[in-house]
């Protein structure tokens, strides 16, 4: 092992102590304690502190400028629908079909389709007010409940297309998208099974206080069940219309303007507007403070994602991957190789979606001495390589904040419930992967 992998690798595990130290322990706010944590990592890895300054400055605002919007618009409509009652509607819906025995099993496979063609982070913000009123309704503990959705999108937002990371590897290692599209769903559930069975698991060993509703939002006017699912079904079928339809090669008027209402920005704007359709006696001093609201709530969350992004540009910047290349003998892993790859990357600098179009670029290259280079074996590159960029989801994650705070869940629960559940999402894509190696390569 060189001196600079030990370096960085030492960097990475102190970067990561001091956001768990801090948060865990002394109960320092997250933005402080990965602002600190930026510079511990960075100084270790001997970057000068502009080097920092800027690689934070760029995390920050990439962070912002492709969840900024969408966290604010998200954040409104779970307020509005939370005010007018709609999630209670939804809630009560959706019980009557599956029954409350089975309501975190429903939030997982909801989350799983759901999570076919919008970003995890959009499709949980959508759901997060009903899955908060399903908890409360059932009694099933939050954490339960929350980690059994957030892991039902992140298992196809790690292994299928048309998100962006299981595309852009696609597109860089030579994979036949429908093929991959398949298999990818074939993997993914397995892979959202063991995160709601790790959810159910740990989530019951840990004590919860459920809120309970107000008798004067149980007992308000209600909307009808269509009116109560339209501002969430709309943005999710606009989004998936906008990711499954490819403006470039179409002249069909109406179909360039849903895809550009497919846009998460626009879709979840239309998602606000019909919101107001479900309440009564709407004036100018109710809109304002339920405005105010979701302003004040999606800053708070804002800021805290914003800097596990800056934490995140600092560990690129030490370019950990070019690390390991030069250090490990790629030939000897197999499929194994991708999924470490990718695993490390996304335990080091957060995006699922960087870990996997990093990895891909890095692997490409050796395919033919991994034994991977025929057509299926591409494939399997590929979803090895999204396994590896579900593990492990933890502090440096926006998503992991985004659970975090739409759920009210702690530091300490996260990581004992959600970031193990990732764990074993890894790991059981990376066992089923190497089974399907053994039968089609």
């Amino acid at each position: 092992m060189t001196t600079d992998l030990i370096q960085v690798l030492i960097a990475l595990l102190a970067g990561i102590g001091v956001i768990i130290l801090l948060t865990a322990k002394y109960r320092v706010h997250a933005l402080f304690a990965l602002f600190l944590a930026c510079f511990v990592t960075g100084l270790i890895v001997q970057l000068s502190v502009a080097d920092i300054i800027t690689a934070m400055k760029d995390g920050f605002g990439n962070i912002m400028k492709s969840l900024g919007f969408i966290i604010v618009l998200g954040t409104t409509l779970g307020v509005l629908l939370e005010h007018t009652g709609s999630t209670r509607v939804m809630a009560a819906f959706i019980l009557k079909i599956v029954g409350e025995r089975y309501a975190a099993v429903a939030m997982s496979l909801t989350g799983f389709i759901v999570g076919l063609p919008i970003f995890c982070d959009s499709g949980y913000i959508v759901l997060s007010g009903l899955n908060q009123s399903l908890a409360k309704r059932t009694g099933i503990s939050v954490v339960i409940m929350s980690v059994s959705l957030a892991t039902g999108l992140y298992a196809v937002h790690c292994l299928i297309p048309p998100h962006p990371g299981a595309t852009a590897a696609a597109g860089a290692i030579g994979a036949d998208f429908g093929k991959l599209m398949l298999m990818g769903i074939g993997v993914a559930i397995p892979a959202a099974i063991a995160g709601s069975w790790w959810a159910h698991y740990a989530g019951k060993k840990i004590p919860v206080v459920q809120q309970t509703e107000t008798s004067e939002a149980a007992n308000s006017p209600a909307p009808p069940v269509w009116l109560a699912f339209l501002p969430v079904v709309v943005p999710i079928l606009l989004i998936a219309i906008g990711a499954f339809t490819n403006i470039e090669k179409t002249t069909n008027g109406t179909l360039r303007f849903f895809h550009t209402l497919g846009d998460p920005v626009l879709a979840l704007s239309v998602g606000v507007l019909l919101a107001f359709a479900g309440g009564r006696g709407w004036n100018k001093t109710t809109t304002g403070k339920l405005l105010g609201e979701a302003a004040e709530k999606a800053g708070g969350i804002l800021v805290i994602i914003g800097a596990g992004g800056a934490f995140g540009a600092v560990l690129a910047a030490a370019k950990i991957g070019e690390h390991v290349s030069a250090a490990v003998p790629l030939g000897s892993f197999g499929i194994v190789f991708p999924f470490l790859l990718a695993a490390l990357l996304k335990t080091a600098q957060g995006s699922s979606t960087v870990a996997i179009i990093t990895a891909a670029s890095i692997v490409q290259p050796l395919l033919p001495a991994l034994g991977l280079e025929s057509d299926m074996g591409r494939i399997l590159c590929i979803l090895a390589l999204g396994g590896g960029s579900m593990t492990l989801s933890h502090a440096n994650d926006a998503y992991f904040w985004v659970i975090s705070k739409f759920s009210g869940l702690e530091m300490r629960t996260m990581l004992k419930v959600y970031s193990i559940a990732t764990l074993w999402m890894g790991l059981v894509t990376l066992l089923v992967v190497y089974l399907l190696s053994l039968f089609l390569l």
